[in-house]
């Protein structure tokens, strides 16, 4: 036992250090006025284009869940998504986009081809994170396929591993823009 508390104090600590607060509320506000911004653009093209309403079915194709803690932050009251109109749902069936993360694993490849097939036209697919936009560092092997991209055609990649809440914003409104 000595041995091992021993090797904790020679070894020291190894995680990172905490970044400090905001040393202002204003870099707080800025945030707050980019969320704003980039949702009341998108609230304006949903509402033209969608009628009000943007459907969007969340598949984990093999990630390490990091991408869908940020998926679901979008659902929390600080970014509350869900006054900009757009809503996660249970079921392909009623989805206007696929949001797919991680790289797709041998055992996902046939559910996410069934599900993209059960997807109504028109349909659009978002490959988020590092892993869902080029395979990570997991990369093809036996067990995985790589990319989203190698098993079903995608839309738009948004990188960073895991994406920040309003990159996912940011990122739906240029698809969103582009249609």
């Amino acid at each position: 036992m000595l041995r091992l508390y021993g090797k904790i104090f020679k070894t020291g600590s190894l995680t990172e250090r905490v970044s400090p607060l905001p040393k202002t509320i204003s870099d707080t506000v800025m945030k707050d006025e980019a969320v704003k911004q980039a949702g009341h653009r998108l609230k304006t093209i949903v509402d033209k284009r969608f009628r009000g309403s943007l459907a969007i079915r969340e598949v984990d194709a093999g990630s390490c869940n990091a991408c869908e803690l940020e998926i679901h932050a979008l659902n929390n009251v600080y970014y509350n998504i869900e006054r900009f109109g757009v809503h996660f749902v249970a079921s392909p069936r009623h989805a206007d986009i696929l949001m797919v993360t991680g790289p797709v694993s041998r055992h996902m490849e046939a559910a996410l081809r069934r599900t993209y097939d059960a997807t109504p036209a028109p349909k659009w697919v978002i490959a988020v994170g590092d892993c869902g936009a080029c395979g990570g560092e997991f990369g093809v092997s036996y067990a995985s396929c790589g990319a989203v991209a190698n098993v079903i055609p995608v839309d738009l990649a948004i990188p960073g591993c895991p994406p920040a809440p309003l990159a996912l914003i940011q990122g739906l409104l240029s698809l969103c823009g582009r249609l």
